[in-house]
């Protein structure tokens, strides 16, 4: 795969590379990583990791076996930072006899027993929604909803699902405060910029980084010029 490249629409990265830094593979963006029907992220979500990020999926989505059903989805534009992991309905274990031994997977006679592992406890999906940053070593349980702009300390174990635009951190993860204050992150979430059109996303990076929800406002309603705007 090419080491980056750059979009012919005003200079956009292009999505589909696998190591979006030309001096660098410590860095790739997820989903050129990613596979299996199970498992998946949106464009520019991307891991940093000096230890080959490219087996992210292998190395830091654990216990996602095929029969637990539940899937992981990442949305646009998150970042990721090294240790990242997510642990999946996989791992669950029994509890509701004296013993949570998986007799039945270490084989011998034991394996007669396999039916006994059917059924085990799950929450469900795990989604991280856009513009999501998990800080170093993040701990992601099964079947959390991680909401579009929170921010995730780093070291932090997420056990509950995480509102958009809050700022957590600690094991469990509790809401240390929110970005925005309610008003605000209804706007934002109504803008939806990870929706736009890469080519209003990237003529608006300033506004993105460094401005405020009234800039991004005027800029969701003025038609930018050289392309035709969604219905």
């Amino acid at each position: 795969m090419p080491v980056s490249s750059m979009g012919a629409t005003l200079g956009a990265p292009d999505p589909n590379v696998r190591y979006p830094l030309a001096h660098t593979d410590r860095v790739v963006f997820l989903k050129s990583v990613l596979k299996g029907p199970h498992v998946e992220a949106g464009d520019y979500s991307y891991y940093d990791d000096p230890d080959r990020p490219d087996l992210f999926q292998e190395r830091n989505v654990l216990y996602h076996y095929e029969a637990s059903g539940d899937r992981l989805a990442i949305g646009r534009f998150c970042a990721f930072a090294t240790g990242t992991t997510f642990i999946m309905n996989g791992a669950n274990h029994r509890m509701d006899g004296p013993s949570t031994f998986p007799f039945p997977i270490m084989g011998g006679a034991w394996a007669e027993h396999m039916d006994l592992l059917m059924d085990l406890p799950g929450r469900g999906d795990t989604v991280v929604g856009h513009d999501v940053w998990l800080g170093f070593r993040t701990l992601v349980m099964p079947g959390v909803t991680i909401g579009h702009g929170a921010i995730v300390a780093a070291g932090s174990v997420v056990t509950e699902d995480i509102p958009p635009y809050a700022i957590v951190g600690g094991n469990p993860a509790k809401v240390i405060r929110m970005r925005y204050d309610e008003e605000t992150i209804r706007r934002l979430l109504a803008l939806a910029w990870w929706d736009w059109p890469i080519e209003k996303i990237t003529a608006n990076i300033s506004a993105l980084m460094a401005g405020n929800v009234d800039m991004l406002t005027r800029t969701a309603t003025t038609p930018q010029k050289g392309f035709m705007a969604r219905p």
